[in-house]
């Protein structure tokens, strides 16, 4: 659903406000700049004079006559032995710009890169990559300008950094030097229009710096595509997780199901935080309901009921821990060599490492996208219950008045399992694989870059599973005997804001563009706040 070019910020995320570089940058921070147009503020103070003396430290170590320093007096990967003149050195940071702009693929969304650019920039900020701070100051300015480099999605190994993708950024941002350099500037959006990227920062009066030495290496190895892909992905599955509930708490009612599975004392008794937060919202949306227990027969209810907070409540936790993480990566240095500035009687030091390697981001990124194609796994579940007579408690054949002559929700119940398939495929994880690259320098790499976009994929599906099970849940209310007057405080809050996007089914129709309706809802979180409205403090506040 989102990220759609054009040079939009998207649709979702916090109001625009003022966030700074610093070493506590936060995914809400992330949100907000990448899609919420909130400004980046000047850069300044103690840490633009550690990013001068970390490149006083660089220049330092290129007057050394003879030193080799990686990338800055060789060539890189498997050519770093190879000597490079000094004089040579800015020339070299182009090169690198040029040679690794190869990504294919269709361009990443504008969120995302929105991202790239602030996590890069936030990066470089740590005064330990050797950059002046102009590169900084550009970043910045493209953020708040709103120029979006266009950004091929495919050809980063998420090691070495995201060469590839950070290339296509960076020829944008900067520019090549002399009379002999390329004019090569990659392509832009601003103001809407699609252009080359030295005429996208003409048009918004924003100057490309010609790069010097380590210049381009410090804009391109590094982990931000793979970390603000991750930071974005992090904000939408809490988001989908609360839809999550909503959408089974809907269920619970039109399934008629038991409310015994969502007993305070169980879930306290398995010691897992995130389920007995998921069973207590629950309960909340479903306090007040006549439909839940409703049968006196019923004993209990199928796992996908039943089991709801057992298998969502992990997720939250998994999500809340891997928010640390990705949090910890976009205030880190993930840059090679990494650039000491001379601290009192220390010298000054240049030193070579991995930290661009991106097998963090790899592995939480595949488990957040196992994680999330579980829980689009159990909304199709409950779907193909509130479908199925024998399973339904009740409910006409395919949640149809006039089944046979109408197919009701048949074939979208198809295009959920369509979709749940899909992220199974897309939930094999990215980081078991490695090919080895540059004449086996870089013989193990993380695929992180490619978890990245996976996930992104998994978590829009995931969104449509659960707008699918809304939409059918809301329909076996509606076909359940005065089934809405019946409803809880939360779930009937949650009901009339899903009727508000769709009507009932009455008689076949396509319900692709009621499904849509349903994504956009749950996308800008109408009905995530319709619930906080009817429960007041027993919901938990939105991501901000």
């Amino acid at each position: 659903m989102s990220g759609e070019q054009g040079g939009s910020t998207g649709g979702r995320g916090p109001e625009a406000g003022a966030v700074a570089l610093s070493s506590r940058l936060t995914i809400p921070e992330v949100v907000a700049v990448a899609r919420g147009g909130a400004r980046v503020e000047p850069f300044a103070g103690a840490a633009r004079e550690r990013v001068e003396a970390s490149r006083a430290t660089v220049l330092e170590a290129l007057a050394r006559p003879g030193e080799r320093i990686y990338g800055i007096t060789t060539g890189y990967g498997s050519l770093a032995g190879t000597r490079i003149a000094p004089r040579d050195a800015a020339r070299l940071s182009w090169n690198l710009i040029l040679k690794c702009a190869a990504g294919l693929g269709p361009p990443l969304p504008a969120d995302w890169v929105r991202g790239m650019l602030l996590a890069r920039a936030n990066s470089l900020a740590r005064g330990a990559s050797g950059v002046r701070p102009v590169i900084i100051d550009t970043l910045i300015a493209m953020l708040n300008r709103g120029v979006t480099p266009v950004v091929p999605g495919k050809g980063s190994l998420g090691a070495s950094g995201d060469l590839a993708p950070l290339a296509h950024m960076a020829a944008v941002a900067t520019s090549g030097v002399g009379e002999d350099a390329d004019p090569f500037s990659g392509e832009a959006w601003f103001e809407g229009c699609r252009t080359d990227g030295a005429t996208a920062m003409a048009a918004a009066g924003i100057a490309r710096p010609a790069l010097e030495a380590k210049e381009g290496l410090a804009l391109t190895n590094g982990t931000a595509m793979m970390v603000a892909g991750a930071a974005l992905q992090l904000h939408d599955a809490r988001m989908l997780l609360l839809h999550a509930e909503l959408a089974a708490a809907l269920s619970f009612e039109g399934l008629l199901a038991c409310s015994a599975a969502l007993d305070p004392a169980l879930h306290e008794a398995n010691n897992q935080p995130g389920q007995v937060a998921t069973a207590a919202r629950l309960r909340a949306l479903l306090a007040g309901s006549g439909l839940v227990d409703s049968d006196p027969d019923r004993v209990q209810d199928a796992y996908s009921l039943r089991c709801t907070p057992q298998v969502l409540g992990p997720v939250h936790d998994m999500v809340a821990f891997l928010s640390g993480r990705v949090e910890a990566a976009l205030n880190a240095v993930s840059d090679n060599p990494l650039v000491f500035p001379a601290a009192g009687s220390a010298p000054g030091a240049v030193v070579s490492g991995g930290n661009f390697h991106g097998a963090g981001p790899a592995l939480w990124l595949d488990t957040l996208g196992i994680a999330m194609a579980d829980v689009a796994s159990l909304s199709d579940r409950r779907v193909f219950r509130m479908l199925t007579p024998e399973l339904s408690w009740g409910l006409p054949a395919m949640l149809v008045a006039e089944p046979g002559l109408h197919g009701g929700l048949m074939s979208l119940q198809y295009t959920g399992a369509a979709l749940v398939s899909d992220n199974k495929t897309l939930a094999h994880p990215d980081s078991v694989d490695s090919i080895p690259t540059s004449a086996n320098q870089e013989d193990h790499v993380s695929m992180g870059a490619n978890a990245a976009r996976h996930g992104r994929e998994i978590l829009d599906n995931t969104r449509a599973v659960l707008a699918i099970e809304l939409l059918s849940a809301a329909q076996a209310v509606h076909l359940r005997p005065g089934g809405d007057e019946r409803l809880g405080a939360g779930t009937r809050a949650v009901y009339e804001a899903v009727r508000a996007c769709v009507s009932p089914v009455v008689a076949d129709r396509s319900l692709a563009a009621d499904v849509e309706r349903l994504e956009v809802a749950i996308e800008d979180g109408r009905l995530e706040r319709a619930a906080a409205a009817a429960l007041g403090d027993l919901w938990p506040p939105a991501p901000r």
